[in-house]
């Protein structure tokens, strides 16, 4: 699953991918809301068909950006524009963990009301986003290093999210690396399995059986 290069600025893109203008970016107000929509068009596509299913016409499209401006802000392509969206959606969720995790009540019910949040989105959604590095992950891992590493370092940072919480319950050290490991290891296959089944069901047990082990 290979990408081909991207070409150097100003050179041709792959063939069937032209994707160049007849102007460049106006202003850098112009360049800063193309940009943001390149990445914008990418996390939703990505998490809801993954990176093989996506390509840079349909971001393009989607984005509503000018062409001519894609490899303008991502000059190594696919590829590229893949891990800025990941890390621009990771970073997000890790912000919405940390708020989540600081709510009254305690691990088990801060643990709670995040799964909740990811469930009501997942039918919000009629099923069609899951976990956005998830999806990329199982499909790249094998092969693409760049994707892989991103989602790792993705992931850590969720992980070190939980695991703090977890400390300032008064958990151990060893316990709270576990312990997050099994929440996040929990939500990530309750989200799978919530998509296939179109039921939110999966999601709701993982929290109800996780409340008492985090108390």
């Amino acid at each position: 699953m290979s990408e081909r290069a991207a070409p150097r600025r100003g050179a041709s893109p792959p063939a069937g991918e032209d994707l160049r203008g007849t102007s460049r970016p106006a202003s850098r107000s112009n360049g800063r809301a193309s940009r943001k929509a390149f990445l914008d068009a990418t996390g939703v596509l990505l998490r809801r068909q993954g990176y093989a299913a996506t390509g840079l016409s349909e971001i393009v499209e989607r984005s509503g950006a000018p062409r001519g401006s894609l490899y303008f802000h991502f000059p190594g392509g696919k590829e590229e524009l893949a891990v800025a969206a990941m890390e621009r959606t990771g970073e997000q969720l890790r912000r919405a963990i940390a708020t989540l995790m600081t709510a009254p009540g305690g691990a088990g019910e801060a643990v709670s009301g995040l799964i909740g949040a990811l469930a009501a989105g997942l039918a919000a959604s009629d099923y069609r986003d899951g976990c956005p590095i998830a999806t990329v992950t199982l499909e790249t891992a094998g092969g693409s290093e760049v994707l892989r590493t991103t989602a790792a370092g993705i992931f850590d940072a969720w992980l070190g999210e939980l695991e703090a919480a977890l400390r300032r319950a008064g958990v151990e050290a060893g316990a709270a690396e576990r312990r997050a490991l099994l929440v996040l290891s929990a939500i990530e296959g309750a989200l799978l399995l919530s998509r296939a089944r179109r039921d939110t069901a999966p999601l709701l047990a993982v929290a109800e059986e996780l409340r008492p082990v985090l108390r």
